[in-house]
C-alpha cells in the first residue's frame, strides 16, 4: 500500500469514527447541560466547595465564576511546583522555578500546555497527576461551560440569566469527560501506553553513559490531554514518545479524541437552540476547513521534489517511521485547528508550506472544528460577524437565530476576533526588538522568524505546540508566553459572556421573508469565506516574512 493511499484512508476511517459518535454524544451533552437534577456525587462537590448549583447567573456574575476559579487554579498549581522538591513521588527533581512555574500554571490553567521544559526530567508523579492532569479536566470543562452559557444566550429571551458556572464546571467534568476519559485510558493501555506510578530506570548502557527513563501514570494524561483539547505531554517527546503513542492504532485513536468533542459540541448547539439545521451549517463550516487543511497539508508534505524527498516518499524529517506522513501530517493538523498542541511529529521539519498551514490553523481562531467549548464559542462569533456583513450587503438589521446583532452585538464580535491577532504580532515584533530573545533562535531567515511567530501564536490562541528550534526557557518567553496565554484565553472570555448576556435579554425577532436563513450551504460557504478574510488581512504580511517566504525560496 502506497503512504499516499494508507494516509487517505486513515482519514476516511477517522471521519467514519466521527460520524458515528456525532449524534449520540452531541445528544447527550445536550441533557447534560439542560437537565435541572444533580448527580449525588456532584452534591458532594457543590457542599464541598460551598456553591448552590440551582442559582441563575447574570453574565457578569457567570464570569466572575470563571476568573476567581482559573485564578485559584494558577496560584495552586503554582505552589505546587515550587514546593516540589519537598513533596513524596517527585523522583528527586527540584522545585521548579519561579518564571517556569508561573509560564506552565498559566499555560495548563489556560488550557494550553505550553511546556517550556523536559516533562521527564522535571516533573515528579504528584505534580504531573494531582496538578497538571487535574487542570487538564477543569481547564477543557470551564471552555465547554463558557460555550454553553452562550448557546443559552441565543436560547433564552428577556432574560440575562445564562444558567450556573459551578454546575456546568462540575456536569462538564463529571458526566462527560470523566467517563471518556476512563474508557479513553484502557484503550491506550491495551495499546501500549504505559500507567504506573514507578521510579526512574536505567535501560540500557550507550556510548558515553546509560539512559535512564521514568514511569508514570500516562495514559491517563494522555486520554484527557488529547479529549480536552489540551496537548501537554508527559515527556518532551510529547505524542511521537512510545509510552504515550505506541503505534498507528494509538495515533488515530488520539486524533480521533481530539476532535469528537469539538465536533459534536454543535449537534449539542443545534439542539438547545431548538434547531439542529443551525447545528449541521456550523458543522458544514468546521468539517470543509478542516478536511481543505488536511488535504493541502497531505499534499504538501508528500509532493517534494528533492532526491531526499523521493527516496523517502516525501518529507519524513521530523517524524516517527511508525506513523509515517499522512498519519503525521492528520495529526498536525488535527491538533493546529483544535487548541490541543499535542504533536507526534516535529512542525519545524515541515516544508515551509507545511509549517505555514500549522500556523494558520492557528491563527484562524481554532474554530475548525476548535478547542473544547473555544472552538464552538469561537465560530459562533464569526457567524455574528458573516450575518452582520450580509446584512451590511443588502440593507438591513443582521438578524442570527431570531437575534438581531446590534451596535452592542458587534462590538463584542469585533473585540473578540481583535484581542488574540493582537497579543501575537505585538509580542512576536517586541521579541525582534529587543536583543536577547533573538539569540534564543536556532535558525536565523525566515524559519528563525517562524520559529518566534509560532511561539506567540501557539500561547496566544491557547495551542501550546512548539515550532521547535526556540529555547523558550528563558526569562522573557516564560514571562511573556504566560501572559499571553492568559490574556488570550480569559479576555476573548469576557466579551464572549457580555454577548450571551446582550442575546439574553433581547426579545426574538419573528422571521420574515427577508431573513437571512443560516442553516443553508450558502450562508455556510459565507462564513468560510469571512473567516478565511478576517485571518487573510490579519496575519498575511507576518506569515509572508515567515512560512510564505520559506516554502517559495524551497
Amino acid at each position: 500500500m502506497s503512504p499516499v493511499l494508507a494516509g487517505v484512508l486513515q482519514l476516511l476511517a477517522l471521519i467514519i469514527a466521527l460520524g458515528l459518535s456525532y449524534r449520540p454524544l452531541g445528544d447527550h451533552m445536550a441533557k447534560v447541560y439542560s437537565s435541572e437534577k444533580h448527580l449525588r456525587p456532584e452534591k458532594w462537590i457543590y457542599q464541598a466547595i460551598g456553591a448552590n448549583p440551582s442559582v441563575e447567573m447574570r453574565w457578569p456574575a457567570y464570569l466572575r465564576g470563571v476568573l476567581a476559579f482559573s485564578a485559584v487554579s494558577v496560584l495552586f498549581l503554582y505552589l505546587l511546583q515550587r514546593v516540589q522538591g519537598s513533596l513524596p513521588g517527585s523522583l528527586g527533581f527540584v522545585s521548579i522555578d519561579p518564571d517556569q512555574a508561573f509560564n506552565t500554571a498559566a499555560s495548563f490553567v489556560a488550557n494550553t500546555n505550553w511546556q517550556s521544559y523536559y516533562g521527564e526530567q522535571a516533573m515528579g508523579h504528584v505534580v504531573q497527576t494531582g496538578g497538571l492532569a487535574v487542570q487538564n479536566f477543569v481547564s477543557a470543562a470551564v471552555g465547554i461551560a463558557v460555550a454553553v452559557a452562550l448557546v443559552r444566550g441565543f436560547a433564552r429571551s428577556r432574560t440575562g440569566e445564562l444558567g450556573n458556572f459551578w454546575a456546568d464546571l462540575v456536569r462538564g467534568t463529571v458526566r462527560v469527560l470523566l467517563p471518556i476519559s476512563v474508557i479513553g485510558a484502557l484503550v491506550l493501555v491495551a495499546c501500549g501506553a504505559i500507567q504506573n506510578f514507578s521510579g526512574i530506570h536505567e535501560v540500557g548502557q550507550f556510548t558515553g553513559g546509560s539512559q535512564q527513563w521514568n514511569g508514570g501514570a500516562v495514559a491517563s494524561q494522555e486520554v484527557i490531554k488529547e479529549l480536552g483539547t489540551n496537548g501537554g505531554g508527559y515527556f518532551n517527546a510529547n505524542s511521537a514518545h512510545p509510552f504515550e503513542n505506541p503505534n498507528g492504532l494509538s495515533n488515530l485513536f488520539e486524533v480521533y479524541l481530539i476532535l469528537v468533542i469539538p465536533f459534536a459540541l454543535t449537534r449539542t448547539f443545534g439542539r438547545m437552540v431548538g434547531s439542529l439545521k443551525q447545528g449541521y451549517a456550523i458543522l458544514g463550516t468546521m468539517a470543509v476547513i478542516w478536511v481543505g487543511f488536511t488535504a493541502l497539508m497531505m499534499w504538501t508534505e508528500f509532493a517534494g521534489k528533492a532526491p531526499a524527498f523521493e527516496l523517502a516518499g516525501g518529507a519524513m524529517e521530523g517524524k516517527e517511521t511508525r506513523f509515517g506522513i499522512g498519519a503525521s501530517a492528520l495529526f498536525s493538523v488535527a491538533t493546529t485547528l483544535t487548541s490541543t498542541g499535542a504533536v507526534n511529529s516535529f512542525h519545524s521539519s515541515n516544508t515551509g508550506f507545511g509549517g505555514g498551514i500549522n500556523l494558520l490553523g492557528m491563527q484562524l481562531g481554532e474554530i475548525a472544528p476548535g478547542g473544547v467549548g473555544s472552538g464552538l464559542y469561537g465560530m459562533l462569533i464569526m457567524a455574528v460577524i458573516a450575518v452582520f456583513i450580509a446584512g451590511l450587503m443588502v440593507g438591513r438589521t443582521p438578524e442570527y437565530l431570531g437575534k438581531k446583532i446590534g451596535t452592542r452585538e458587534i462590538k463584542f464580535a469585533a473585540c473578540y476576533i481583535l484581542i488574540t491577532p493582537a497579543l501575537v504580532l505585538c509580542f512576536t515584533a517586541a521579541s525582534f526588538v529587543l536583543d536577547t530573545p533573538a539569540h534564543s533562535m536556532t535558525n536565523s531567515g525566515a524559519h528563525g522568524f517562524s520559529e518566534i511567530l509560532y511561539a506567540y501564536t501557539s500561547g496566544a490562541n491557547n495551542n501550546g505546540s512548539a515550532f521547535a528550534g526556540l529555547n523558550a526557557d528563558t526569562q522573557w518567553f516564560n514571562t511573556t508566553i504566560g501572559l499571553a496565554m492568559l490574556l488570550g484565553r480569559f479576555l476573548p472570555m469576557v466579551f464572549v459572556l457580555g454577548l450571551a448576556g446582550s442575546l439574553a435579554e433581547q426579545t426574538p425577532v419573528p422571521e420574515t421573508a427577508g431573513t437571512l436563513r443560516t442553516e443553508k450551504p450558502l450562508f455556510t460557504g459565507l462564513l468560510v469565506g469571512t473567516i478565511l478574510i478576517i485571518t487573510g488581512l490579519t496575519y498575511f504580511p507576518a506569515l509572508a516574512l515567515g512560512p510564505l517566504a520559506e516554502g517559495l525560496a524551497a
